[in-house]
C-alpha cells in the first residue's frame, strides 16, 4: 500500500510541476504579447493623449517603456539591416537593402524558432533573387542564433524565395 501511495504522489508532483512551467511559459509570452498589443492601441492612441493624459502620470510611464517595445518589434527590419552594414559583406549589404520587414526574429526558445524575411525582390523561386535571398538568409544566421532555427526569405508578393538555418 505504501508503494501506490509513493507512485499516485509522484504523478501529482509531476503535473504539478508540468502546470508551473507550462503557465510560466505561457504567461511570459502572453504578457509580451499583451503588452504588445498594449503599445499598439497606446501608439495609436498618442494623438488623444492629451485628453488622456490627465488620468495621471502612471499612464504616460507606463506607456513608453510599451512604446519602446513596440518601436523594437516594429523596427526588426531595422536592426537587421543596421547589423549588416556594420558586420556584412559588400553582396550581403546589397541584398539586405532589398528587405521590407522581418517578422519573428525575437521570438526565441531554441526548440522551433522561425523567422520570415519580407523583400521588394520579384519573381518568386524561379526569379533571379534566389541568389540574394541566400545572402539575406546567410546574414540572418549571422545575426541571429538558435539550436533550430529556420529563416524563411519572401518576395514582395509574398512567394517563396528561399530559406536558411540560424
Amino acid at each position: 500500500m505504501g508503494m501506490k501511495t509513493k507512485v499516485a504522489l509522484g504523478a501529482v508532483v509531476g503535473l504539478v510541476v508540468i502546470g508551473a512551467v507550462s503557465a510560466n511559459s505561457g504567461d511570459g509570452s502572453g504578457d509580451g504579447k499583451s503588452d504588445s498589443r498594449t503599445s499598439a492601441s497606446s501608439g495609436e492612441k498618442s494623438g488623444g493623449a492629451a485628453s488622456g493624459g490627465t488620468g495621471g502620470t502612471s499612464g504616460k510611464s507606463d506607456a513608453k517603456p510599451a512604446e519602446d517595445k513596440a518601436v523594437e518589434k516594429a523596427s526588426q527590419a531595422e536592426q537587421f539591416k543596421a547589423f549588416v552594414q556594420k558586420n556584412g559583406t559588400a553582396a550581403e549589404k546589397d541584398a539586405v537593402s532589398h528587405v521590407t520587414k522581418v517578422q519573428g526574429a525575437d521570438e526565441q526558445n531554441d526548440i522551433l524558432d522561425a523567422a520570415d524575411v519580407y523583400t521588394d525582390f520579384t519573381g518568386g523561386i524561379m526569379g533571379e533573387a534566389t541568389g540574394p535571398a541566400k545572402l539575406i538568409a546567410s546574414a540572418f544566421a549571422d545575426w541571429k542564433q538558435s539550436e533550430n532555427g529556420l529563416v524563411t526569405i519572401y518576395d514582395a508578393e509574398g512567394e517563396l524565395l528561399g530559406n536558411g538555418n540560424f
